[in-house]
């Protein structure tokens, strides 16, 4: 699947920039392969637009504020968050046409993030476990391009028969490399799935992570799928620790997309400092990625094979496929290769 050619994709909500990055000024980002700028207005609420001025075209991302509204650094066109000119100089319009204007999109923020759709929003953002729970830490972890398309990493963070492979030198078991059972319950924006998965414990003896010094355990796991490429992780230890993982991918192109990652934690920070949980964490997505990034951006599950023996009628990636083509079919859409 080609992610920004997929124009159903453009109505979800995306996070962007963590928020603190616009406090001294605007600054642009490439959503969908839309070049966009980001900036905070009156109320110190962020809003976005598309990042060219209706005048010169000359790109706003290079301009400055104005009363809470963008100013084009070419001739000092100044734009609401609606997109509306309010104000060009070399007139003397209070009010000037309203055929003067840009392209405004809807943006939020929620989760220390600039979340944008560039197209009116067919669900909300996603709800968070743990995020308003008082007894959990938020700690952020990554904000990167990734050379791999958002459906891949979708995909991968629910195939755990790729666990004793991938990452065999911190958490895996190659020896025991058959898939532990899934259990899928869906919804109408995604699904959830448990699983039980016994793992070594030699990332944490490097990083202590965890807290726990024994070898091995087991780690229950409810993976949150929120479509189309978001995903919460919830892993439960035999301690009562949990690490509970946000991941979004965030479309720039069809070939690369802006990875957004922190994590909830019941534990306290002078117990487990959060530069450990990091690099625990930076670990598992290195690995990751040392694979992905080689794979092809538009090549997804084929739903009507088996290729593989863990690719069965019920693994999460091919729900994933499945609810996904279901969704461009609802808009009239097929999928662009």
């Amino acid at each position: 699947m080609l992610q920004t050619k997929q124009k159903v994709l453009r109505s979800f909500y995306y996070p962007v920039m963590p928020i603190a990055d616009l406090q001294d000024g605007p600054k642009p980002f490439k959503i969908m392969g839309e070049n966009i700028v980001l900036w905070l207005d009156e109320e110190q609420k962020p809003a976005a637009a598309i990042d060219r001025c209706c005048h010169r075209t000359a790109k706003l991302s290079k301009g400055e504020l104005r009363n809470g509204c963008i100013v084009c650094p070419y001739h000092g066109w100044s734009f609401n968050r609606d997109g509306k000119c309010t104000w060009f100089p070399q007139s003397e319009l209070e009010d000037p046409p309203k055929v003067y204007k840009i392209q405004g999109y809807h943006c939020e923020e929620r989760y220390g993030y600039v979340w944008v759709a560039l197209a009116a929003p067919i669900t909300e953002l996603p709800k968070f476990r743990y995020s308003d729970n008082p007894e959990f830490r938020k700690v952020d972890e990554f904000y990167e391009v990734i050379h791999c398309a958002g459906l891949r990493l979708m995909e991968n963070s629910f195939d755990v028969a790729h666990v004793n492979f991938v990452h065999k030198n911190t958490f895996g078991d190659v020896d025991n490399p058959k898939p532990p059972k899934v259990t899928i319950t869906s919804n109408d924006w995604g699904f959830e799935a448990y699983m039980e998965i016994p793992v070594h414990n030699k990332l944490n003896q490097e990083v202590k992570a965890l807290n726990m010094d024994a070898d091995r355990t087991v780690r229950k796991q409810v993976s949150e799928w929120f479509m189309p490429f978001i995903r919460q992780t919830n892993i439960t230890y035999p301690t009562g620790l949990i690490h509970s993982i946000v991941t979004c991918t965030t479309p720039i192109d069809d070939d690369t997309c802006q990875l957004v990652q922190f994590v909830y934690r019941n534990d306290r920070e002078e117990d487990v400092p959060a530069t450990s949980i990091i690099a625990f964490d930076r670990k598992v997505v290195d690995e990751d990625m040392e694979v992905l990034e080689t794979t092809e951006t538009n090549v997804s599950l084929d739903i009507t094979k088996k290729l593989e023996n863990h690719m069965l009628s019920d693994h999460p990636g091919i729900l994933m496929r499945k609810m996904l083509l279901a969704l461009l079919e609802k808009h009239g859409e097929q999928e662009v290769y």
